[in-house]
């Protein structure tokens, strides 16, 4: 058959904001023109292209493709509406079209009108009646009714039935718009002139051109049969529950005939010619009991109509109509489909940003049909319905990737069937990061220790601080801010790892000259702007023994012989002496102990343990030495200890004149000494020399005696200081004198064995310790001494 393409020129024909309505015919090329999209809708084409514009449909199969760069609809592939449309009239497709960013969608119907590219087609090409010769004239046989799967003008439109010579064609419109054919005898049939007939049905439909079907009928003329089987109704009406089972009873059919034997036997069949019918019902032949034979859907098909055939075995028949109605049942969850989503969304997102894009459907019909969805609670999202099954999933407050960096959210729909049926999908979203957190110190300060004396690059101490963002956002540099420290800049001092925030030592510390010091670091993140803080950092340098004990009395001379004086009638007790000592170091480092390390009579003086003071430990007798020299050991109670040493000279003498006495026959068994070795040489230079012993004599005796007189006026006889009993340490240990004493000096004169002359200066010399002072003795003097004159043969250093 020849076919003939039909072009429909495409049009719009319904427009409002967010819908819009076009319609082309079948079988169109594939890549033909559906329509402007763009500007049927208003948008431009870059807004198609940066929405990444798509089409969203329900079906699997898509018959229409979107053109973002030309922003139009093209047929992708070709569309049969007899295939797309079985049962339907009006055919139409409906999908979506999807945008992003912002998320939009505009509903789009595309309806498909038929085109004349099929013809009328008969089930059996052959159709058997045996009419018996009695039949009456006016008596009706039913014929099959042609199938043309186009529809409208293009569906059949009349039936034709060649010859004419016994039966004519009598067609009955139905109210459901289909088309009941009977041949009706016009002249009454003669066995005998005419055992067979051969007739041709043809089927015509209205499309241009117009095509054809035809059917072969075949009559065999038989015996007379006087009555026709009759049914009790023309038009039966039945009802039947989906998913009722298989070998249910619809309804019974019921026809008499008033014949009796072989003609008054009826036998029902089912003739209509959709195969469907067929496939669905069944009908006992001798009860005209309608049977279900196949699972019934109500989705797929919600009424049929059965036409039934009762006939006798003498060839008379009757028909009627059977229709069956089928009930909704709820047995349809809600499909949940997504048609557009994001998984990740940024934190910063404003509220009611769209997030995902939701339809909807339930192939129930009535309560069964109507879905409400709904989502979990404690999620910052909330559901809206844009349209009829149509939903939105969007952001209901802000989002905070620190407190939940990911969300899975269930959507729920439920029907209000009884029972209720429901569907859920989850959707997964990740929020993304932004540099909303700046790093955080675990502390709000810090404190660290380091010994003096230390390594320079060594590590002191670690901040550390924490970012709650993510990735780069949350990686923490540190940084040393610009300071100083005694108007040294603090970089000199320690330095600071950008990466693990370690405290170096950048010098050795010495904790004398510097007991602590602080700083601020900055951590900064690596965001875009980057986020910081500050924290303070107080470094405590710790002291070390590396300080030994410093004497500050007595002080050391290299020409001092005596110190102090201890007089004979000195009580247990007495004190003889201090030594005062300090320590630059701190704590126990500078916790100093005194010792008696050595001593010319270790029964007689003993050194307090803490205080440095000098007592006797017994009565002073006539028999101890007057010269008396104390070692005393200064130590500290550092690990490891660090000491010092003092001698103090005591000389055991109830006055001066003992003190010299003492040094003078030391001086003279000296001399005597000297005299008498002298005299051995002189003797033994006689014997020997006897030539020149006069003149040695001589010459000896000039020379001994210029010495011993040179000698004699540049002696250095000691200075002894006498302390009265009221000495006492006033300070508690601290080696300063606050009392003023007086003291006396006496020298010899130049004869060699005289006694010594006793006299008090003319002005008097006075000791004074400065409380402000270290312990340094300052002597004043408000006249000029005697002791200061140039030729005086004795000083008091």
């Amino acid at each position: 058959m020849n076919r003939q393409v039909l072009f429909i020129c495409l049009h719009v024909l319904h427009s409002v904001v967010g819908q819009i309505s076009y319609t082309i015919p079948e079988e169109m090329t594939k890549g033909s023109l559906v329509g402007n999209i763009a500007q049927d809708l208003g948008l431009e084409i870059k807004r198609l292209i940066s929405g990444k514009a798509k089409i969203y449909t329900r079906n699997t199969d898509e018959y229409i493709e979107l053109n973002r760069e030309r922003g139009v609809l093209l047929v992708k592939e070709r569309i049969d509406r007899e295939a797309l449309c079985t049962e339907t009239t009006i055919c139409a497709l409906h999908f979506q079209i999807l945008l992003e960013n912002p998320m939009e969608f505009y509903s789009v119907t595309v309806q498909i009108t038929d085109v004349n590219d099929n013809a009328p087609t008969f089930e059996q090409r052959e159709r058997k009646f045996k009419i018996s010769e009695s039949a009456i004239t006016g008596a009706k046989f039913q014929l099959e009714r042609a199938v043309d799967l186009d529809v409208g003008i293009n569906g059949v439109h009349k039936y034709e039935l060649k010859p004419t010579d016994n039966f004519a064609l009598k067609v009955h419109n139905n109210a459901d718009g289909n088309k009941n054919v009977e041949m009706v005898l016009q002249k009454p049939l003669d066995r005998e002139k005419q055992e067979q007939i051969s007739l041709v049905l043809t089927a015509v439909d209205g499309g241009e051109p117009q095509m054809s079907g035809t059917m072969l009928i075949v009559i065999t003329v038989l015996d007379a049969n006087d009555n026709a089987p009759v049914f009790t109704q023309s038009t039966y009406k039945a009802t039947v529950t989906e998913n009722s089972p298989k070998g249910t009873v619809v309804a019974t059919v019921t026809a008499t005939d008033a014949d009796q034997g072989s003609y008054g036997k009826i036998t029902y069949s089912i003739i209509n010619t959709l195969e469907n019918i067929r496939k669905m019902f069944e009908v006992n032949q001798e009860k005209g009991e309608i049977i279900l034979i196949a699972n019934i859907d109500f989705e797929k098909s919600r009424n049929f109509e059965i036409n039934l055939l009762a006939s006798d075995h003498g060839g008379l028949t009757d028909s009627c109509k059977l229709s069956v109605d089928v009930q909704d049942v709820n047995d349809n969850n809600p499909e949940i489909n997504i048609m557009s989503k994001s998984n990740v969304i940024s934190e910063d997102a404003k509220v009611n940003t769209v997030v995902t894009m939701i339809n909807i459907e339930d192939r129930d019909s009535g309560e069964h049909g109507k879905v409400q969805c709904f989502i979990n609670e404690n999620v910052p999202f909330v559901l809206q319905t844009s349209t009829n099954n149509f939903y939105s999933l969007v952001t209901d407050s802000e989002l905070d990737r620190e407190r939940a960096s990911e969300y899975n959210i269930t959507v729920t729909c439920s029907d209000e069937g009884v029972p209720s049926l429901s569907s859920s999908v989850t959707l997964t979203l990740q929020i993304s990061d932004v540099n909303d957190n700046a790093p955080v110190f675990e502390r709000s300060s810090y404190e660290a220790y380091i010994v003096e004396n230390n390594t320079p690059g060594l590590s002191i101490f670690t901040v550390k601080a924490r970012d709650a963002d993510w990735n780069q956002n949350a990686r923490v540099s540190y940084i040393l801010e610009d300071s100083s420290v005694n108007g040294v800049p603090v970089s000199s001092y320690v330095s600071v790892s950008a990466d693990s925030g370690v405290i170096h030592a950048v010098r050795s510390f010495d904790y004398e000259q510097i007991k602590d010091f602080h700083f601020r670091v900055k951590a900064q993140d690596g965001g875009s702007p980057p986020l910081s803080s500050n924290v303070t950092v107080k470094i405590l340098i710790q002291d070390q023994n590396d300080n030994p004990p410093q004497i500050l009395y007595p002080v050391q001379t290299g020409g001092s012989v005596v110190g102090e004086m201890v007089p004979r009638s000195a009580d247990v007790g007495y004190l003889v002496s201090k030594v005062v000592a300090v320590d630059v170091d701190s704590g126990q480092n500078a916790w100093l102990s005194y010792k008696l390390q050595k001593a010319t009579d270790r029964a007689l003086f003993e050194v307090g343990l803490q205080n440095g003071e000098i007592r006797t430990i017994r009565q002073v007798t006539d028999k101890d030495p007057v010269n008396q020299k104390l070692t005393v050991i200064v130590e500290d109670n550092g690990q490891p200890s660090r000491s010092a040493t003092v001698i103090v000279n005591v000389a055991v003498a109830d006055s001066f004149s003992e003190v010299l006495s003492e040094f003078t026959d030391f001086k003279q068994d000296k001399e005597y000494n000297d005299n008498l070795t002298f005299y051995l040489v002189l003797a033994l230079a006689v014997v020997s020399f006897l030539f020149i012993t006069c003149l040695v004599v001589i010459i000896s005796v000039k020379i001994y005696r210029w010495r011993q007189s040179r000698f004699l006026y540049h002696s250095n006889l000691p200075v002894i200081p006498y302390y009265p009993p009221r000495y006492s340490d006033t300070l508690g240990g601290t080696g300063t004198l606050q009392h003023v004493y007086n003291y006396e000096v006496c020298r010899t004169t130049d004869s060699r064995k005289s006694d010594c002359k006793f006299g008090r200066a003319g002005s008097q010399n006075v000791l004074i310790m400065d409380p402000s002072s270290t312990g340094t003795m300052q002597r004043i003097q408000s006249e000029k001494s005697i002791l200061d004159e140039p030729d005086s043969p004795l000083e008091v250093g």
